[in-house]
């Protein structure tokens, strides 16, 4: 249980670096992007694995796809010029609220 969130926390980070690089693969055409992604995707669904022995189901792929979102939208935005208009922001603002609630009300969450 201690490790839990760290694994968690590996499961998207991995994440967040395979999607980057989907979009630098140019649709597999691009071998070591395509490595990258699909190296990374492998490892971030091992780490969610074993993050979901002690975390519910729900709560973990809350976590996980929320965060994964937001991260996911700062790195397009770094590195790869995407736009954040004020609607986007309001949208994100919306994720992370709604993975705070989860795990600070709800009673599927581990405390």
């Amino acid at each position: 249980m201690t490790y839990t969130y760290a694994f968690l926390a590996m499961a998207i980070v991995c994440e967040v670096i395979a999607t980057s690089f989907l979009k630098l693969s140019d649709g597999f055409s691009k071998p070591m992007p395509s490595l990258v992604t699909v190296i990374g995707y492998g490892v971030s669904f091992y780490f969610l694995s074993i993050a979901l022995r002690d975390i519910p189901t729900g709560v973990a792929y809350a976590i996980w796809s929320g965060v994964g979102i937001v991260l996911v939208t700062g790195a397009a935005w770094a590195f790869q010029g995407q736009k954040l208009d004020p609607a986007t922001l309001c949208g994100l603002g919306l994720i992370v609220s709604g993975v705070i609630v989860i795990n600070l009300f709800s009673n599927a969450a581990v405390h």
